[in-house]
């Protein structure tokens, strides 16, 4: 898998402990690396991080990427051939909630990850993650592209469009140079589902939570409709793209999308009927509840374009509709009911993820 371009290298994650940079980190350590983890915190309890034994698994740091000193002082000690940037505030909610929070966490966190790159300046490649929310939605019905303007209506989406502005800025100031020894790239995806994700205010882990206790889960945007994909979709998507990336300099500065089939857009309806199938047997008579509206702004349509990464990249979605919500409801399913090995769980749906690529003849697959 990915020419094997991680096996034995020091591959450092930002938000280790995070939903998908748990997933990220099981992921790089079958394929080899030595995963290097920077989190202030675990964020949720349960989490998969713990479940999984991560904890055993990895070296970790306990910063707050807001601590420039600490930061840069870890990343040039470590001397990563590698670093994947995933950690931030990432509950929309929460920007609502805690505004100043959100915007140092996203913002200020972000520049603090590309001056330590900076100041660090031996060979790495950079992977930062934003958000599909960094784009100005308009609620169109055709998929943003990346040359599509930034920005958003919430303190979430400002937050992340903003953290765009400072990579593109540092861009062109530092690491465009020839003395920068540092390649970096921006991805962007959203709406990822998956099995372990214990965030609040997140509509697959309210339904996990509620069927576990045999309740109904209260639903507040029912109709709303979301491009969803399993987290391993975009993760293959920066894995592939850092792959590419040190081999190609043309993508030094470049940014990406990475999405499910326009086929997969699905209403949260239509997604809590698809899940409770697997939890047939557990889950209530009545599986939701609609409660009335949110009581913050949220975009009813949001999906990305992305030709580019399928051009560029070689990559695409692997994942059907169908497959997506199998993976993520048995997981729970698995873990609420039978599972006695977390990390084995998530290995093997993980293995079985990059079985189906392979059939599809995707590059990163080789």
């Amino acid at each position: 898998m990915f020419n094997n371009i991680y096996d034995g290298k020091k591959v450092i994650v930002t938000g280790h402990t995070g939903f998908k940079g748990s997933w990220l980190s099981n992921w790089l350590i079958r394929l080899g690396a030595n995963v290097v983890g920077i989190s202030n915190d675990v964020p949720t309890t349960p989490s998969l991080f713990i479940e999984s034994d991560l904890q055993n698994r990895v070296k970790n740091y306990e910063i707050d990427i807001r601590d420039l000193s600490s930061l840069s002082e870890v990343v040039t000690y470590e001397k990563p051939d590698f670093l994947f940037h995933l950690a931030a505030q990432a509950i929309v909610s929460t920007s609502y909630e805690d505004p100043i929070n959100t915007i140092t966490s996203n913002v200020v966190g972000t520049a603090n990850v590309l001056e330590s790159l900076k100041i660090y300046n031996q060979d790495c490649i950079a992977i930062i993650i934003t958000s599909d929310k960094a784009y100005d939605n308009v609620e169109q019905v055709w998929g943003y592209r990346e040359i599509d303007a930034l920005g958003g209506k919430d303190v979430y989406s400002g937050s992340k469009g903003a953290a765009e502005q400072i990579i593109k800025s540092y861009y062109h100031s530092f690491f465009k140079l020839q003395s920068s020894k540092i390649r970096l790239a921006v991805a962007r995806a959203g709406n990822v589902i998956g099995g372990g994700d214990w965030a609040k205010d997140r509509i697959v882990v309210d339904c996990m939570l509620s069927w576990d206790k045999r309740k109904s889960v209260k639903l507040r945007s029912p109709h709303s409709t979301r491009p969803w994909q399993h987290v391993l979709e975009p993760l293959s998507g920066y894995l592939a793209l850092a792959l590419k990336l040190k081999g190609e300099e043309a993508l030094h500065g470049e940014s990406f999308n990475f999405g499910p089939r326009s086929d997969q857009n699905r209403t949260v309806l239509d997604l809590i009927k698809d899940l409770s199938y697997y939890w047939s047997e557990d889950a209530p008579i009545k599986t939701h509840e609609i409660v009335g509206k949110s009581i913050f702004h949220e975009a009813n349509l949001l999906k990305l374009n992305c030709d580019k990464a399928t051009m560029l990249l070689d990559w695409s979605s692997t994942l059907s509709y169908q497959e997506t919500v199998e993976f993520t409801s048995r997981w729970y399913y698995d873990y609420y009911h039978n599972c006695d090995n977390v990390e084995k769980l998530t290995l093997s749906q993980i293995e079985r993820y990059e079985s189906i690529a392979k059939k599809s003849g995707l590059q990163w697959t080789e």
